[in-house]
């Protein structure tokens, strides 16, 4: 963040000033009041079970130089009605003063990896922030612009929506230069009613964008291509038909895909050392974006073949000191990326593999559905063995047949797999978030666990 007085905050969100207004405020926005940096800002938020503003002591005490809250308290701090709300319009001061480059993305999956990805091709040209995790709600976007200063020359932003009009606000906080819509699948259908609903929303990012703007599209999935019309921005696309190519794409013992990319007559081939052919379509999206950046397609394909996974619970490999492999991808599951990851099993293990799977959430009416035909798929695939966690994942089961056991819990899971597992069988551990199944992978791992060396 730059340098900014409390006055100044006050001015920028319509809030009360309590304290010396001449106080600078340095360094990093901080909602964890042991977190805050010398000179920084606390944003008090009230939470369902813990209220920010009864750790204003402890801010100070770390370092903060201000706060911002919904009511005064012991310290220099900024009155504002809404918190959140605040650091949305603190945000969009920033982003105005700064020369950035703003590439927004949004998907129905994919997100979290393309914007990694995204960030590591970037950071080659300049220095870029990107969000932590999947920060990409309305606390989310301003919390990740405000970690930009003024040598940041990228700001990647992960935008997602839960309804009508949240990618649009969240557009307002931090207006596009690039836009990348990845696709639109059947996560959270429940809540938006249909795939329609949700195209609806995912297309408000291109119709942010201003003449000079950029929409990155995915030419294979014909919702999302039909934004096309919705914005006046340029518009470039990727995929097996797009303007950037993906093209021979093959999964190697590792589950990691190399493949070919074309755009603008030039052909580069590459891989992502990440597991999953899904990871060669991420990789083409991010490279559009590069090279709509500046940067040389050769460049791009060198870069992506260092691509390490960031963010945790997405394919994260750990290996036992038996030969266990584990694959934790525990961090949400929808049908399509319940797919993919189960396609990146079967190449891997086939008859090896055990996927362990917990219940989809937020898919409406067709849930029941949606988890037998991911059973279905299971079989399939020749996966060896499938363990159900939980009764609202019991269609999985269903499914899946007699290679499938459905297990009350993770405690039963556990003793389950423990049981069971050979050294050369590679695990497999997704469901929703709030199923945390990645308890699964820490108990068969426990400490014995380190990243398998490079094949």
């Amino acid at each position: 963040m730059i340098d900014l007085t409390l006055a100044e905050l006050a001015t920028l969100t319509g809030g009360v000033l309590h304290g010396d207004g001449s106080i600078v405020l340095r360094g990093r926005v901080s909602v964890d009041s042991r977190a805050v940096p010398d000179g920084g800002l606390f944003a008090a938020l009230p939470g369902e079970h813990v209220d920010g503003h009864d750790y204003v002591a402890s801010a100070v005490a770390a370092g903060a130089a201000g706060v911002l809250a919904s009511r005064a308290v012991e310290a220099p701090c900024v009155v504002v009605d809404d918190v959140v709300a605040a650091l949305g319009l603190m945000a969009r001061a920033l982003i105005g003063r700064l020369g950035v480059t703003v590439v927004a993305l949004t998907g129905s999956q994919g997100k979290t990896s393309v914007k990694d990805l995204l960030a590591h091709l970037l950071e080659s040209q300049g220095p870029t922030v990107s969000p932590v995790g999947s920060f990409n709600n309305e606390l989310g976007v301003p919390l990740t612009v405000l970690r930009a200063d003024a040598s940041t020359r990228f700001l990647v932003i992960e935008m997602g929506a839960r309804g009508a009009g949240h990618i649009a606000t969240l557009c307002r906080i931090a207006p596009p230069d690039v836009a990348v819509v990845l696709n639109v699948g059947s996560a959270h259908v429940g809540e938006f009613g249909s795939s329609a609903a949700i195209a609806a929303a995912k297309g408000e990012l291109v119709e942010a964008l201003d003449a000079k703007g950029v929409a990155v599209l995915n030419a294979d999935d014909q919702r999302v291509s039909a934004m096309a019309s919705r914005t006046s921005a340029r518009v470039v696309t990727f995929g097996r038909t797009g303007s950037m190519r993906l093209a021979d794409v093959h999964l190697d013992a590792a589950g990691e895909p190399s493949f070919t990319l074309t755009a603008d007559g030039v052909t580069v081939r590459t891989h992502v050392p990440q597991v999953g052919e899904h990871q060669a379509l991420n990789a083409a999206a991010a490279a559009a974006v590069a090279i709509e950046l500046g940067m040389p397609l050769d460049r791009v394909g060198q870069l992506l073949a260092t691509a390490q996974a960031r963010s945790p619970l997405r394919m994260a490999r750990s290996r036992r000191a038996d030969g266990l492999l584990v694959l934790n991808d525990a961090y949400n599951a929808n049908p399509e990326s319940m797919t993919a990851a189960l396609r990146a099993l079967a190449s891997m293990a086939g008859p090896r593999g055990v996927a362990v799977l917990g219940q989809m959430r937020e898919l409406g009416d067709v849930s029941h559905a949606a988890h037998v035909q991911i059973g279905r798929l299971a079989a399939e695939l020749g996966i060896g063995r499938v363990v159900v966690v939980g009764d609202e994942a019991a269609g999985i089961a269903e499914g899946a047949g007699a290679r499938a056991v459905l297990v009350a819990d993770v405690d039963e899971a556990v003793r389950t797999l423990s049981a069971s597992l050979l050294p050369d069988e590679v695990v497999l551990v997704k469901a929703s978030r709030g199923e945390r199944l990645e308890r699964v992978a820490d108990a068969l791992l426990g400490a014995d666990a380190h990243p398998p060396r490079p094949q």
